[in-house]
Protein backbone atom coordinates (compact mmCIF):
# COMPACT_ATOMS: atom_id res chain seq x y z
CA UNK A 1 0.00 0.00 0.00
CA UNK A 2 1.46 3.38 -0.99
CA UNK A 3 -0.27 5.45 1.82
CA UNK A 4 -1.11 4.36 5.12
CA UNK A 5 -2.02 7.54 6.54
CA UNK A 6 -4.92 9.69 4.91
CA UNK A 7 -5.81 13.28 6.07
CA UNK A 8 -8.57 14.98 3.93
CA UNK A 9 -9.45 18.83 3.89
CA UNK A 10 -13.51 18.69 4.70
CA UNK A 11 -15.13 21.68 2.95
CA UNK A 12 -14.95 21.12 -1.19
CA UNK A 13 -13.24 17.62 -0.58
CA UNK A 14 -15.58 15.66 1.41
CA UNK A 15 -18.64 18.05 2.45
CA UNK A 16 -19.91 19.61 -0.41
CA UNK A 17 -21.02 23.25 1.69
CA UNK A 18 -19.73 25.90 -1.06
CA UNK A 19 -23.59 27.45 -1.00
CA UNK A 20 -23.69 27.20 2.60
CA UNK A 21 -20.65 29.44 3.01
CA UNK A 22 -20.96 31.64 0.48
CA UNK A 23 -24.43 32.47 1.30
CA UNK A 24 -23.97 33.31 4.84
CA UNK A 25 -20.90 35.37 4.33
CA UNK A 26 -22.93 37.01 1.89
CA UNK A 27 -25.92 37.71 4.50
CA UNK A 28 -22.86 38.43 7.61
CA UNK A 29 -21.43 41.13 4.97
CA UNK A 30 -25.03 42.34 4.19
CA UNK A 31 -25.75 42.81 7.59
CA UNK A 32 -22.39 44.32 8.79
CA UNK A 33 -21.35 46.79 6.15
CA UNK A 34 -24.87 47.21 4.59
CA UNK A 35 -23.02 46.10 1.17
CA UNK A 36 -24.00 43.76 -1.16
CA UNK A 37 -21.19 41.25 -1.98
CA UNK A 38 -21.47 39.06 -5.52
CA UNK A 39 -20.76 35.57 -4.09
CA UNK A 40 -18.53 35.51 -7.37
CA UNK A 41 -16.36 37.90 -5.21
CA UNK A 42 -16.54 35.86 -2.06
CA UNK A 43 -14.80 32.72 -3.48
CA UNK A 44 -11.54 33.64 -2.41
CA UNK A 45 -13.18 32.53 1.06
CA UNK A 46 -13.26 28.94 0.19
CA UNK A 47 -10.67 26.65 2.28
CA UNK A 48 -8.98 29.34 4.83
CA UNK A 49 -10.34 30.05 8.29
CA UNK A 50 -13.17 32.48 8.88
CA UNK A 51 -11.26 34.90 11.01
CA UNK A 52 -8.46 35.60 7.95
CA UNK A 53 -11.15 35.73 5.30
CA UNK A 54 -13.38 38.75 7.57
CA UNK A 55 -9.80 40.22 7.95
CA UNK A 56 -8.77 40.66 4.10
CA UNK A 57 -12.20 42.01 4.06
CA UNK A 58 -11.00 44.67 6.24
CA UNK A 59 -14.01 44.48 8.83
CA UNK A 60 -13.55 46.86 11.76
CA UNK A 61 -14.74 43.78 14.15
CA UNK A 62 -13.89 40.53 12.76
CA UNK A 63 -13.86 38.27 15.63
CA UNK A 64 -17.53 39.66 15.97
CA UNK A 65 -18.56 39.21 12.32
CA UNK A 66 -17.21 35.68 12.60
CA UNK A 67 -20.19 35.05 15.57
CA UNK A 68 -22.44 36.76 13.16
CA UNK A 69 -21.17 34.66 10.38
CA UNK A 70 -21.50 30.91 12.34
CA UNK A 71 -24.97 32.25 13.27
CA UNK A 72 -26.34 32.58 9.44
CA UNK A 73 -24.75 29.24 8.55
CA UNK A 74 -26.92 28.10 10.51
CA UNK A 75 -29.57 28.62 8.84
CA UNK A 76 -28.21 27.24 5.78
CA UNK A 77 -27.49 23.50 7.00
CA UNK A 78 -29.98 21.87 5.20
CA UNK A 79 -27.70 22.91 1.67
CA UNK A 80 -24.65 21.19 3.43
CA UNK A 81 -24.05 17.69 2.19
CA UNK A 82 -21.33 15.16 1.86
CA UNK A 83 -19.97 14.72 -1.85
CA UNK A 84 -21.48 11.64 -3.97
CA UNK A 85 -19.72 8.12 -2.64
CA UNK A 86 -17.94 9.85 0.09
CA UNK A 87 -19.06 7.49 2.80
CA UNK A 88 -17.86 4.44 0.29
CA UNK A 89 -14.64 5.83 0.46
CA UNK A 90 -13.75 6.18 3.75
CA UNK A 91 -15.30 2.71 4.30
CA UNK A 92 -12.97 1.37 1.80
CA UNK A 93 -10.23 2.75 3.06
CA UNK A 94 -10.91 1.82 6.82
CA UNK A 95 -11.12 -1.45 5.28
CA UNK A 96 -7.61 -1.46 3.73
CA UNK A 97 -6.20 -1.23 6.97
CA UNK A 98 -5.51 2.97 6.13
CA UNK A 99 -5.06 5.36 9.28
CA UNK A 100 -7.78 8.60 8.54
CA UNK A 101 -8.64 11.80 9.67
CA UNK A 102 -9.00 15.20 8.79
CA UNK A 103 -7.21 18.53 8.37
CA UNK A 104 -9.59 21.20 8.09
CA UNK A 105 -9.49 25.57 8.69
CA UNK A 106 -13.15 24.98 10.51
CA UNK A 107 -12.45 25.99 14.16
CA UNK A 108 -13.80 23.23 16.51
CA UNK A 109 -17.02 24.76 17.12
CA UNK A 110 -17.79 24.66 13.46
CA UNK A 111 -16.83 21.00 13.15
CA UNK A 112 -19.37 20.31 16.09
CA UNK A 113 -22.40 21.73 13.89
CA UNK A 114 -22.12 21.06 10.38
CA UNK A 115 -19.68 17.95 10.21
CA UNK A 116 -20.79 16.01 13.77
CA UNK A 117 -24.10 15.60 11.81
CA UNK A 118 -23.00 14.03 8.50
CA UNK A 119 -21.83 11.11 10.57
CA UNK A 120 -18.21 10.92 9.63
CA UNK A 121 -17.13 11.05 13.03
CA UNK A 122 -16.89 7.11 13.32
CA UNK A 123 -14.50 6.92 10.35
CA UNK A 124 -12.12 10.17 11.19
CA UNK A 125 -11.21 9.64 14.38
CA UNK A 126 -8.61 12.12 13.84
CA UNK A 127 -9.54 16.13 13.06
CA UNK A 128 -7.39 18.94 13.83
CA UNK A 129 -9.29 22.09 13.69
CA UNK A 130 -8.10 25.98 13.42
CA UNK A 131 -8.64 25.45 17.06
CA UNK A 132 -5.57 22.66 17.74
CA UNK A 133 -2.86 25.31 16.11
CA UNK A 134 -1.21 28.24 16.26
CA UNK A 135 -0.31 28.82 12.55
CA UNK A 136 -3.42 27.75 9.79
CA UNK A 137 -3.23 26.61 6.01
CA UNK A 138 -1.16 26.65 4.10
CA UNK A 139 1.27 26.29 6.86
CA UNK A 140 2.27 22.76 7.55
CA UNK A 141 1.50 23.07 11.55
CA UNK A 142 -1.78 21.50 11.02
CA UNK A 143 -0.73 18.54 8.97
CA UNK A 144 2.74 18.45 11.21
CA UNK A 145 0.23 17.90 14.18
CA UNK A 146 -2.04 15.10 12.41
CA UNK A 147 0.98 13.14 11.85
CA UNK A 148 2.32 13.90 15.22
CA UNK A 149 -1.04 12.18 16.88
CA UNK A 150 -1.21 9.48 14.51
CA UNK A 151 2.31 8.27 14.43
CA UNK A 152 2.54 9.21 10.55
CA UNK A 153 5.97 9.95 8.62
CA UNK A 154 5.50 12.21 5.58
CA UNK A 155 6.63 9.78 3.14
CA UNK A 156 3.74 7.26 4.49
CA UNK A 157 1.21 10.13 4.26
CA UNK A 158 -1.22 11.74 1.74
CA UNK A 159 -2.94 15.13 2.21
CA UNK A 160 -6.86 15.14 0.09
CA UNK A 161 -8.07 18.88 -0.43
CA UNK A 162 -9.12 20.75 -3.12
CA UNK A 163 -7.18 24.17 -2.62
CA UNK A 164 -3.73 25.65 -3.31
CA UNK A 165 -3.83 26.06 0.24
CA UNK A 166 -4.06 22.51 1.19
CA UNK A 167 -1.21 22.05 -1.47
CA UNK A 168 0.83 24.03 0.00
CA UNK A 169 0.20 22.92 3.76
CA UNK A 170 1.08 19.31 2.54
CA UNK A 171 3.97 20.43 0.96
CA UNK A 172 5.59 22.09 3.48
CA UNK A 173 4.85 19.02 5.82
CA UNK A 174 6.82 16.71 3.31
CA UNK A 175 3.54 15.27 2.35
CA UNK A 176 2.16 14.17 -1.13
CA UNK A 177 -1.12 15.47 -2.04
CA UNK A 178 -4.47 14.86 -3.80
CA UNK A 179 -6.32 16.91 -5.84
CA UNK A 180 -9.98 16.46 -5.05
CA UNK A 181 -10.99 17.19 -8.55
CA UNK A 182 -14.83 16.15 -7.99
CA UNK A 183 -14.90 19.12 -5.42
CA UNK A 184 -12.07 21.61 -7.06
CA UNK A 185 -14.15 23.92 -9.10
CA UNK A 186 -11.89 24.11 -11.85
CA UNK A 187 -9.00 25.34 -10.20
CA UNK A 188 -5.83 24.40 -11.62
CA UNK A 189 -4.00 23.25 -8.68
CA UNK A 190 -0.72 21.01 -8.98
CA UNK A 191 -0.63 17.68 -7.43
CA UNK A 192 0.85 14.54 -7.00
CA UNK A 193 -2.57 12.60 -8.00
CA UNK A 194 -5.37 13.69 -9.67
CA UNK A 195 -8.86 11.44 -8.63
CA UNK A 196 -11.05 12.73 -10.79
CA UNK A 197 -13.89 10.85 -8.39
CA UNK A 198 -13.95 10.06 -4.58
CA UNK A 199 -13.65 6.31 -5.61
CA UNK A 200 -10.61 6.27 -7.84
CA UNK A 201 -8.42 7.63 -4.36
CA UNK A 202 -8.57 3.83 -3.46
CA UNK A 203 -6.38 3.33 -6.26
CA UNK A 204 -3.99 6.26 -5.51
CA UNK A 205 -3.57 4.55 -2.14
CA UNK A 206 -3.36 1.13 -3.09
CA UNK A 207 -0.47 2.14 -5.00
Amino acid sequence: MRYRHIAFDLDGTLIDSEEAVLRSLQDTLRTVTGNEYPLSELIFSLGIPGLKCLEQLGLPDPEGALQLWEANLCRYQGLVKLFSAVPELLKSLADLGCSLGAVTSKTREELDYDFIPLGLGTYLPTVITASDTVLHKPEAQPLLKFMERVGARPEDTLYVGDSPYDRECAHRAGVDFALAVWGCRGREVPAEHTPAQPMALVDVIKG
